[in-house]
């Protein structure tokens, strides 16, 4: 079973798409295994991972990216998301913003 009914899925996308579209890119890039995305936006979550649509040379491509452990609640997805830009940061070698 899904935790994160439609509506918060959706409202978490806004979030990212809204507020870290750059750092979609650096974690589809590193965690996603397509170094070559000039664009992401996340498209969808569940309790196993966080699904993108990233840009390839013009050309939409989904990727997933599983969470480490199952979430099973909102406040989980947060500090999930983090974790993966400072891992996506770290194997591309950009310092984190604070």
């Amino acid at each position: 079973m899904n935790p994160f009914p439609p509506e918060v899925v959706a409202q978490i996308a806004a979030h990212m798409n809204g507020d870290h579209a750059d750092d979609n890119v650096l974690i589809v890039r590193a965690l996603g295994g397509i170094p070559q995305a000039t664009a992401a936006r996340m498209s969808g979550l569940d309790a196993d991972g966080m699904e993108f649509a990233a840009i390839v040379d013009g050309i939409e491509v989904p990727v997933r990216i599983p969470f480490p452990e199952r979430l099973t609640e909102r406040r989980q997805v947060r500090a999930e998301a983090v974790r993966m830009y400072r891992e996506a940061c770290t194997t591309l070698g950009i310092d984190p913003r604070p």
